[in-house]
This record gives C-alpha cells, structure tokens and sequence, in this order.
C-alpha cells in the first residue's frame, strides 16, 4: 500500500507542528496540508482529495463537525480521526453520526495517535478488498458497524477484555478512573487506559476531567447511558 495522505485541520500553531512532526514520523502516512479553518478545510479536502482527515472540533470559523457533514455533503467519503478536547457526549455521538470511526483526545502522545493511524491503514485496506467483492450479511454489518455483526478492534485490544472492562464501568456507581478499574480487574493502569480509550471511540464511554489540587484534571470516565 502507498503511504496515505492526510490533512491537519488544527488552529493551535504549535499544536499544528506537533501533530505534523508525529505523523510524518509514521513510516506509511504523509501530510499534504494543515488547515487552520474550516472553510479552509473544506477546500483542501475537495482539491487535495486526502485519505484521512485529523479534524480538530473547535475551530474559530464553524465546528468540525459541521466541516465534516458539508464534506460529506459533496461527495467526499474520506476516513477521519477526531483530534479534539472535546470530551462531552453529545459531540461523541454526533461524530460517530457522521462517520467518524476514530476519536483522539487531546493532549496524546505519539503512540496513541500512531494506533489511529493504524486503524485507518487497517479499515482502508479492508474497504479496498470488500469493494473487489460481493458482501454477504456478515462483510454488510461489518461496513456499516452493526451491533450485531463484528466490530474493528485495534491491534492490542481484545474484545473480551474489552467487554469486561465496559462491564466494570458499568458497575461503578459513579465515573472511575483507570487505576480504579485496573484495580477491579487485576490488570495494569496502562492497559485498563487504552481499553477505556476505545470505549470513548465506540461511544459506549465518556471522559469526565476531575480537577485536583494542582489544577491538573485527571480523566476519569463514564459508561454512556446512565
């Protein structure tokens, strides 16, 4: 597969160049613009045509999530990742609405932005062999994320895990954080980290910052739904 092509629409300057420096450290993606608007945005995408887009939500002229439906309003059906504060569950949900299959919280280390990348060179690489195909109703639900067929699932994340991690969430009466939940199931903080990261990209799970005493918020999470 040729190296992907992808298009940062950051306002941050300096968030801008880091996020170029951690993709371009990615041996199979390229960046071929960063955008610091949305109508910019929207330009680059018809003309450059990228592969995925790291959208960020709040820019100065319009959403992103109003980039991506008038996008997606001209045709385009380019893969995104949400690269964005944005924690509320509305946003979350409207994303997912709009195709959005990857969520990146913000800030992020190089690691995690590099999985997501990952996840599309996987899903791009799928699509491409479906589309050499018939699909059957399992290959359907597979396209269309049904909950009743199979879902992506990063490499490093397995889905029974997965779901006793989501069953943990759920049991807690009010928001927990990694340590609690790694606590409960006897695994690492790092581990139950990245599980609770997924949860909040498949919609089942929300962060909610907690301010402490040094004025840094902790992220702690929160199973949809409650």
């Amino acid at each position: 597969m040729t190296r992907l092509r992808v298009l940062i629409v950051e306002d941050e300057p300096a968030v801008a160049v880091v996020t170029r420096g951690f993709v371009e450290r990615h041996p199979h993606f390229q960046v071929v613009a960063v955008c610091a608007t949305g109508e910019a945005a929207l330009e680059s995408i018809e003309t450059l045509d990228p592969d995925v887009v790291l959208l960020d939500v709040h820019l100065p002229d319009m959403s992103g999530l109003t980039v991506l439906r008038r996008a997606r309003a001209r045709g385009s059906r380019v893969e995104v990742i949400a690269v964005t504060a944005a924690r509320d569950l509305e946003t979350v949900r409207l994303a997912r609405v709009q195709g959005v299959r990857h969520y990146l919280v913000k800030p992020f280390a190089m690691d995690a932005l590099h999985q997501r990348l990952d996840d599309v060179r996987t899903v791009v690489a799928q699509d491409a062999d479906l589309a050499r195909s018939t699909l059957d109703q399992e290959r359907i639900d597979a396209v269309l994320g049904s909950a009743h067929g199979p879902r992506f699932v990063r490499k490093g994340v397995n889905e029974r895990t997965l779901q006793a991690v989501l069953g943990a969430l759920r049991a807690e009466p009010h928001d927990a954080s990694a340590t609690g939940i790694a606590e409960r199931l006897g695994m690492s903080r790092v581990s139950a980290r990245r599980y609770l990261e997924r949860l909040v990209e498949l919609g089942e799970a929300t962060v909610v910052p907690r301010y402490g005493a040094t004025g840094r918020p902790e992220h702690r999470y929160l199973a949809t739904g409650r």
